[in-house]
């Protein structure tokens, strides 16, 4: 049996909209593993077939 699909259609009014907080809370309401699998297939989108991230600007912080 399959699922069925609801267009859903919300009108907002684009000069008292912010964006931004509705973007990030958007995102606070997913769980970290959404948001983390969000980012990977972000970055997937822009690799090439076995291509890795490129992590030479990332460093790691030693703790003291």
């Amino acid at each position: 049996m399959g699922r069925e699909m609801a267009m859903v259609r919300s009108q907002t009014d684009l000069k008292s909209s912010n964006q931004a907080t509705d973007d990030f809370d958007y995102w606070m309401n997913k769980t970290a593993i959404e948001r983390l699998s969000a980012v990977t297939y972000l970055v997937n989108q822009n690799l090439k077939p076995f291509q890795r991230m490129d992590k030479s600007l990332v460093f790691k912080k030693t703790m003291k």
